[in-house]
C-alpha cells in the first residue's frame, strides 16, 4: 500500500467515526481542508461515494460504512503494534482518554486522580463525563466506566469500587421546617430533588428493607440532570436528596446534611472499567487500571 493511500484511509476512519470533519481534524491534528482532499482523492479512486455530507452531518453510505467495517480490525492491528513498540520506553506516557458517568467518576476517579497524575506525570488523563452509554471505540475513548448491566458482553470488564449505598439526606434547616419521614411513603408530603435522566426519564427513588423493594415517583420543587446539582440544592436546604454514601459523607460528618430513612437504603452494584477485548493495552492504559484496582 502506497503511503498517500494509507493515509487517506486513515482520514476516512477518522471522519467516518467521529461524523464531523472538524473533530476528525483534531484527532489526527491536521487542518480540515487537508481530511476533505484526502476523502476526495479516496472517493475517486475507488470510484465509489463514501461519504454523505450536509452542512451539519457527515454520514458513511452504504459502501462507505461496509469498507469501514472491513478496515478498522487492521487499523487497531497497526496501532497496537505501534503502542507495544512505544511501551519499550523506561515510563507510561501519552494520552488515556476515559468515558464515565457523573457518579462513576465521583466514586472512581476523583479518590485516585491526585495519585495517579504524581505517579504517572508523562500520562495525561483526559475524562469525559456523560451520562449516556456510547460506542466507545467509535467516540475515540480508550476505556468506560459504567455498572454492569451497560457493558457489552465483547468487552473486557475489571471491577474498580465496591457496591455502593444510597443515602436519603436533607439539611438542618429544611427539617426545621419538615418532620422526619420514617418509611419512604411519608416523602410524598416532602419536596424532593428529582434527577432527570438523558433520555428524558426521572429518576424513581428506589428502597429495600427487609427484602421488600419500593420504588417511589417523588414530586419536588426542583429537577436537574447533574447529580452535583442535586447535592448542592439539598445543601441550600431546597429539599431532600437521594445520593451515594461517598457524595454526602463528608456533609453528614460536619452537620450540613442529615441522614433519614437508613434502614430503607439500598446497595448497589459497583463499576466496572471496560475496554475492547481484541485491544493490546498501552503501558499507560495498564497503569490507570492497576491503580483503580488498588483503589477499588
Amino acid at each position: 500500500m502506497k503511503a498517500n493511500e494509507f493515509s487517506e484511509l486513515s482520514a476516512f476512519i477518522a471522519v467516518a467515526e467521529e461524523r464531523n470533519f472538524r473533530r476528525a481534524a483534531a484527532r489526527l491534528n491536521v487542518i480540515p481542508s487537508t481530511l476533505s482532499h484526502a476523502i476526495r482523492s479516496l472517493e475517486e479512486r475507488l470510484g465509489v461515494r463514501l461519504l454523505n455530507r450536509t452542512t451539519r452531518t457527515v454520514v458513511p453510505t452504504e459502501a462507505g460504512a461496509a469498507l469501514l467495517d472491513e478496515i478498522t480490525p487492521a487499523f487497531d492491528v497497526i496501532r497496537d503494534a505501534v503502542e507495544r513498540v512505544k511501551e519499550h520506553r523506561a515510563s507510561p506516557h501519552g494520552t488515556v482518554r476515559i468515558n464515565a458517568s457523573l457518579m462513576a467518576a465521583n466514586l472512581v476517579l476523583v479518590p485516585v486522580r491526585k495519585k495517579f497524575t504524581a505517579q504517572y506525570p508523562d500520562v495525561s488523563l483526559e475524562i469525559d463525563i456523560n451520562e449516556t452509554a456510547l460506542d466507545m471505540v467509535r467516540a475515540g475513548f480508550d476505556a468506560g466506566i459504567r455498572t454492569g448491566e451497560f457493558i457489552d458482553q465483547d468487552m473486557v470488564a475489571v471491577r474498580v469500587s465496591q457496591d455502593f449505598r444510597m443515602a436519603i439526606v436533607g439539611s438542618p434547616d429544611y427539617f426545621r421546617d419538615h418532620p422526619v419521614p420514617v418509611s419512604p411513603h411519608d416523602l410524598r408530603g416532602h419536596r424532593c430533588i428529582n434527577y432527570r435522566f438523558p433520555d428524558g426519564n426521572v429518576y424513581r427513588w428506589e428502597f429495600n428493607k427487609d427484602g421488600q423493594p419500593i420504588t417511589v415517583r417523588l414530586d419536588g420543587p426542583l429537577t436537574v440532570n447533574s447529580a452535583d446539582l442535586v447535592l448542592s440544592s439539598a445543601l441550600d436546604g431546597i429539599g431532600l436528596a437521594y445520593a451515594t454514601e461517598g457524595m454526602v459523607q463528608e456533609f453528614l460528618a460536619s452537620g450540613r446534611l442529615q441522614r433519614v430513612l437508613e434502614d430503607w437504603s439500598p446497595t448497589f452494584p459497583g463499576y466496572y472499567l471496560f475496554y475492547p477485548n481484541r485491544r493490546q493495552l498501552s503501558a499507560a492504559m495498564v497503569a490507570l487500571v492497576e491503580t483503580l484496582r488498588a483503589g477499588a
